[in-house]
């Protein structure tokens, strides 16, 4: 039986998943609306999501971000795991101000960040567009990819290493057919990770996207500044299950590998 405190923190976390989740779920809702009014519900229909996928200037938009959104997330996946299996393998005088550093991206203040490239590529005379927007998002989502990964090695036995060098495998071997396979889930999730990032970042992308390199966070902005139509609620609709999609798939692989890692040991 239920205690008060039990009943009380309940209805409490009820209230906050209601405070998330409930603007979420009334702007899928007005997706699905009748009218371009979204005050007033008048009735269903997929008519904006329709219009949506005809409009070239949304078909622009989304395919600038995925063209960004991939570049990013190959060269952070690969530059993060180098990086981790890096500073997992050499203990340096460095490297404890080396991993902090690793943290800044995530810790400094996006406005910050986005301000401080945008200097930076002044500086260099970059013409703004899609390489700076993938320069900039390599910069953060890197971080994450770091974290994931160095979260799976610190995981793992070194046992299963040590037995692969035992049975004459040298050190590309042990990589390719040990330690590879087990941090493959945290590479897959760090990817995911990074793409999501990629995909939904709006304040470092405002400060260094070019005229013609618009993502779609950057177009759902300004869309809005001149109303907010049923094709808004659909875009952000979409973008919406993309990102829990995404999310979702991260974890559960991340899951998986920590249960394959405690079968191993």
């Amino acid at each position: 039986m239920k205690t008060w405190r039990q009943s009380l923190l309940l209805s409490y976390s009820l209230i906050i998943l209601a405070f998330l989740y409930l603007p979420i779920a009334v702007l899928v809702l007005y997706s699905f609306n009748n009218t371009r009014i979204n005050a007033v519900w008048t009735g269903w229909t997929i008519q904006w999501y329709l219009s949506l996928f005809s409009n070239r200037h949304v078909l622009d938009a989304v395919s600038n971000s995925l063209i960004i959104a991939f570049s990013s997330t190959i060269i952070s996946t690969l530059l993060g795991t180098m990086a981790a299996l890096a500073l997992h393998s050499c203990r340096f005088r460095w490297y404890t101000a080396i991993n902090s550093l690793i943290y800044m991206p995530i810790l400094i203040p996006e406005i910050v960040m986005g301000l401080s490239l945008l200097v930076l590529f002044a500086q260099l005379n970059i013409e703004l567009g899609k390489i700076t927007l993938v320069i900039a998002h390599i910069t953060f989502c890197m971080s994450f990819v770091v974290i994931i990964i160095s979260a799976r090695l610190e995981g793992l036995s070194k046992d299963l290493e040590e037995a692969a060098q035992d049975l004459y495998a040298n050190s590309w071997q042990t990589f390719r057919y040990v330690t590879l396979p087990l941090i493959m889930p945290g590479i897959i999730a760090g990817a995911l990770i990074s793409f999501t990032l990629s995909i939904d970042d709006f304040v470092i992308s405002f400060f260094v996207a070019g005229p013609n390199s618009s993502t779609l966070p950057l177009y759902v902005y300004a869309l809005v500044k001149r109303g907010i139509s049923p094709e808004i609620n659909a875009l952000s609709t979409i973008m919406i299950i993309v990102t829990i999609v995404m999310v979702v798939i991260s974890q559960r692989l991340q899951v998986n590998g920590s249960n394959k890692n405690n079968v191993y040991k």
